[in-house]
């Protein structure tokens, strides 16, 4: 009889890879800190009421370590099912996948734009110079649109090829774009830091 062995994946997370709630409790001041850094050169912009939040193996990890903390989980089955949730946010080495976010502090602003931007999320782009743009695709887990509101929050996949992560590791520039009738717009170039960031996911699935 052969025996098959199934390797674990080594870019996603396991619950080997994370801290006791106690341990992270005492680091947690240094690594929302730390973060918070991190964070800030994966976030983009894409015009006034729409930010790109690119994740990775550190952010997924973190988000993670925090549900941990916020709901006492202990139990090897309860950390299961969190990382069951966030291990699909952490690039696979050719695609990118992040947090979309429609943002407005008006309540009422924000409710009048989630009605005019319906499938929005099918509507946004990147492009590595040269090459034919890439259009995410959105919410493999679950629908979060309706035909009359789209989400405040939805998760975009962007797929690569080989040539275009080739030319993105020597130096193509990149653009962003939302090609929505009611949200037109772009970024172009993307900052030199956020580009560095994506090109670290093509090489090795995110930080570690």
């Amino acid at each position: 009889m052969t025996t098959t062995m199934v390797l674990a994946d080594p870019l996603k997370l396991t619950v080997a890879d994370l801290s006791t709630p106690e341990q992270y409790q005492r680091q947690r001041q240094d690594i929302r800190r730390a973060m918070i850094a991190h964070k800030k050169k994966r976030r983009v912009a894409l015009g006034p009421h729409v930010t790109l939040h690119f994740e990775d193996r550190l952010t997924m990890k973190y988000q993670v370590q925090e549900m941990m903390r916020a709901e006492n989980l202990r139990s090897e089955q309860d950390i299961a099912q969190e990382l069951a949730a966030y291990n699909p946010l952490i690039p696979d080495g050719s695609n990118l996948k992040c947090t979309l976010m429609i943002e407005l502090p008006d309540a009422g602003q924000r409710q009048h734009a989630l009605r005019q931007l319906v499938g929005l999320e099918h509507h946004i782009n990147l492009q590595i110079e040269g090459y034919p743009a890439v259009t995410a695709i959105a919410d493999e887990d679950l629908p979060r649109t309706t035909a009359d509101k789209t989400s405040a929050v939805h998760f975009l996949r962007f797929e690569f090829t080989a040539e275009m992560v080739a030319a993105a590791r020597s130096g193509a520039s990149w653009t962003l774009s939302s090609q929505h009738p009611a949200y037109a717009c772009q970024v172009a170039p993307l900052p030199t830091q956020l580009v560095d960031a994506l090109c670290c996911d093509f090489v090795s699935g995110g930080n570690r």
